[in-house]
């Protein structure tokens, strides 16, 4: 009888673009076009600055191209930095069950892999990106029933990296196997909750997860070997047979605003109140958030840096009432400083609201509460997080939307045009490397 590992590994090496549904197809095109952007748009941080250093001085070379600065490295240096790009805004999808962000560790391995390999179609690449969706939610699945520790995405991410990069580099199935257990064996182990309680810039492993990935493809093309792989760990086996017949790309999120998941209702509750009220900041006198325990937990301090300030409570929703949305500027210098801004974050409180705790983390509600200098209070009333399944997800225009705004700041507004015409139609593109070429701010 086939080992959970043994079925997986068969999806991994025998689904192909033809065989899927049409809305998976639809999907991972969405899935591309949002990852890309919030990639893209997160090679202008700082953090992005010092892995391309890193990438440069530590894992040099010539077999891939760090994103947008159209910098060469290692395949797996460059899985690094494009790694920690991706995610570096907090603006990429995610999947509520494993609390992470499959895309953003799936995306910067398949990238590297399709230079490794000499290129690859659009469908290919496409397949192979679906591969790593469906492995990666699973196997955060499986990480989180077998471990007490709340575990950060690189720790589950590397395994589908590996598994889809492997893909495309022509591994064989004995080789994926030994890339899938190499990946979780050296994977990180990144205790999220202290990441939360003291941001920093390792955000959710997930450049550390995306360079175990490549690199443990490469190991085992050549002839290392990994332990068994976690999915026969699978306490629910029903989690593995469902692979190729319940398609959880269809259950990602999306992100409106550059800022945790956690706050996102927190925020979304501050713009309908700046919407409906138009309040002066001088007008605001209070700002009390009403959220659930994990969401109470960030940090209401004036943030020091970019991490700081996505991994806040107050900022994001301070920077929603005062600036009408919470992107790239809000959360880098020289806005992040703004005196206006941190006054207002002075006046935020936040407190457990237990209605709340009790629905998390299925689902993640808040209200906002305005207390003005007049007297009046203004609530956003009960809220959740925008662009979730399956009632509030974007429509393909709010996704190209919210491409733009992070993309055209960085590359121009004809280049990002012409990428959003090729990834709607990127199966039908020969070459998939062309994808890479357009993400140069330098061509």
């Amino acid at each position: 009888m086939a080992s959970l590992t043994d079925h997986t590994i068969d999806f991994t090496l025998n689904t192909l673009w033809g065989d899927l549904p049409v809305e998976v197809q639809h999907q991972v095109k969405r899935c591309l076009l949002d990852t890309l952007g919030a990639l893209i748009a997160g090679s202008q941080t700082p953090v992005a600055d010092i892995m391309r250093k890193t990438a440069r001085e530590q894992f040099s070379g010539d077999q891939a191209t760090i994103m947008v600065s159209g910098e060469r490295a290692s395949a797996a240096g460059a899985a690094l930095a494009n790694g920690f790009a991706g995610n570096a805004l907090d603006i990429d999808d995610g999947y509520r069950p494993t609390k992470g962000h499959p895309g953003a560790c799936a995306l910067p391995p398949i990238l590297a892999a399709t230079e490794l390999a000499g290129g690859c179609s659009g469908e290919e690449f496409l397949s192979a990106l679906v591969i790593a969706y469906e492995l990666g939610t699973r196997a955060g699945i499986i990480r989180h029933a077998t471990y007490e520790t709340y575990h950060a995405s690189g720790s589950w991410g590397a395994i589908a990296g590996a598994a889809a990069a492997g893909r495309l580099m022509g591994l064989d199935a004995k080789q994926i196997f030994h890339a899938m257990g190499a990946a979780e064996y050296h994977a990180p182990i990144a205790p999220m909750m202290k990441g939360i309680d003291t941001p920093n810039m390792g955000k959710d492993s997930i450049g550390w997860g995306c360079m175990v990935a490549v690199l443990s493809a490469l190991m085992a093309r050549d002839g290392f070997t990994g332990i068994q792989s976690l999915f026969d760990d699978a306490p629910d086996a029903a989690v593995m047979h469902s692979l190729g017949q319940q398609w959880e790309i269809l259950n990602l999120y999306f992100k409106p605003y550059a800022a945790c998941r956690w706050g996102q209702p927190a925020v979304a509750g501050a713009l309908k109140i700046a919407r409906d009220q138009r309040l002066a900041p001088e007008e605001i006198k209070h700002i009390r958030v009403r959220t659930f325990e994990a969401a109470a937990r960030l940090p209401n301090d004036h943030p020091r840096d970019t991490e700081e300030a996505q991994y806040s409570l107050a900022f994001p929703v301070a920077a929603a009432l005062l600036d009408g949305e919470v992107g790239p500027v809000q959360v880098l210098p020289p806005r992040l400083h703004a005196p206006e801004l941190l006054s207002l974050v002075d006046r935020v409180s936040t407190e457990v609201a237990p209605e709340f705790d009790a629905e998390f983390p299925a689902k993640a509600p808040a209200e906002v509460v305005v207390e003005t200098t007049h007297g009046q209070t203004f609530h956003s009333g009960r809220i959740e997080a925008l662009w979730e399944p399956p009632d509030t997800l974007p429509t393909d225009a709010e996704l190209e939307a919210k491409f733009r705004w992070l993309v055209e700041p960085v590359l121009g507004v004809r280049p990002c045009r012409e990428l959003v015409s090729v990834i709607w139609h990127f199966d039908s593109q020969s070459e998939a490397r062309t994808l890479i070429r357009l993400c140069q701010k330098t061509r």
